[in-house]
């Protein structure tokens, strides 16, 4: 029987083989302007640090480094990286974008003000050690946010995993990742209108959180 590090394993190599194909398409797949929770965030805040994983092809990093925020993104994608960096010409903005499995990437404790998970979706033990490892990288004061879509999007058309294990609950998020104080978390259904693969109803969790200051 195969244990929960090497089941994690198994799914993110075939998830890195899912996101080269998909990002390898010409179009961009989920368009090029920030998710709608993220800039409603972004906007409300002065520029600083930002880290965002599965950076995919670049819509949120784009956006943030526009404002001036000091852009640091991960993903296993190295076709989403190639996009995200013509996006980042295109917009006349610098990003720094690396080719990283989220277990593999480590930064000094408080180095960013901004954490930003949106539709990053991992399975259990990875989830919670980038959860652990996210509350240690943000500074005192920071922020973390999250759009996902929850175990109940299995029911909708409108993009998102089929597999249960990388969707996440409200109930799930609150029993795993500690260490901050809670400012928002809702479970909703709303309509997405996010290029191809993000579009018509879902079902989706928002969470901010803020590491004391």
């Amino acid at each position: 029987m195969k244990s929960n590090n090497d089941i994690d394993i198994d799914i993110e190599r075939s998830q890195k083989e899912f996101w080269n194909k998909r990002f390898g398409e010409s179009e961009y797949i989920y368009g090029k302007e920030p998710n709608a929770f993220f800039k409603s965030v972004i906007d409300g805040l002065p520029p600083g640090k930002i880290f965002i994983p599965g950076g995919g092809e670049g819509r949120d990093a784009v956006y943030a480094a526009t404002k001036g925020w000091q852009v640091t993104c991960v993903d296993m994608s190295e076709e989403g990286r190639k996009k995200a960096l013509r996006l980042a010409i295109e917009k006349d903005c610098v990003i720094n974008y690396e080719i990283r499995n989220i277990n593999d990437v480590d930064f000094p404790d408080s180095s960013f003000d901004l954490i930003a998970s949106i539709f990053f979706h991992l399975p259990t033990g990875t989830r919670t050690r980038f959860y652990q490892n996210a509350v240690r990288w943000l500074k005192p004061g920071g922020l973390f946010i999250l759009e996902g879509f929850t175990p109940q999007q299995l029911q909708f058309a409108s993009g998102g995993p089929k597999d249960v294990e990388l969707l996440v609950s409200a109930e799930q998020l609150l029993s795993e990742l500690k260490g901050l104080d809670l400012l928002k978390i809702t479970e909703s259904d709303k309509i997405l209108n996010e290029g191809t693969y993000h579009k018509g109803r879902a079902s989706i969790v928002n969470y901010a959180g803020k590491k004391k200051s």
